[in-house]
């Protein structure tokens, strides 16, 4: 087990957008969507969970109202949060949140959390929003303890249109 201290949380660059997409194939496939969708329709376009959901990523990185925060231990990036910035209506939104899996319940998550809270406090944001599916436990735990309040439920639908009967 690390010591959350020996953590070092820094804004992301360019050269760890490879770990980011790595620990995003890794761990999200539990707690998205886009599994979801794969596991009830298959491939979409030919393509994977995975290809969606590092797209979704990518274009997060590449945002100008966004950041995107590590935490390195031992030079290798063991977890990430990306946060969107929206300074009109003033609430920011954490879009992503992952650890390693070697890493995971060793704090490195709540450091990340923490961090972005305060990017976002500092950026002039007033509310911080996150979400997650039903069966994201890691989610559903960490979030309140980190100070986050449930405050609706959102419900995923799809309709298959390959079939020719919708």
């Amino acid at each position: 087990m690390h010591d959350p201290l020996e953590i070092n949380i820094r804004q992301a660059m360019e050269c760890d957008h490879d770990e980011i997409l790595e620990i995003t194939s890794e761990v999200f496939g539990p707690t998205t969507y886009e599994k979801n969708l794969e596991d009830n329709y298959g491939f979409i376009a030919g393509k994977s969970w995975v290809w969606r959901k590092a797209r979704h990523l990518q274009i997060d990185l590449k945002r100008s109202n966004g950041e995107c925060y590590v935490a390195v231990l031992e030079a290798k990036v063991r977890g990430y949060v990306t946060i969107l910035l929206d300074y009109d209506s003033k609430i920011g939104v954490i879009s992503n949140l992952a650890v390693a899996k070697n890493d995971s319940n060793q704090g490195i998550g709540r450091r990340l959390l923490q961090e972005a809270n305060q990017a976002m406090r500092k950026a002039g944001m007033e509310i911080a929003r996150i979400e997650t599916l039903e069966q994201n436990s890691i989610g559903k735990h960490l979030y309140p303890q980190v100070g986050f309040r449930k405050f609706a439920t959102q419900h995923y639908f799809a309709l298959d249109l390959r079939d020719g009967t919708a």
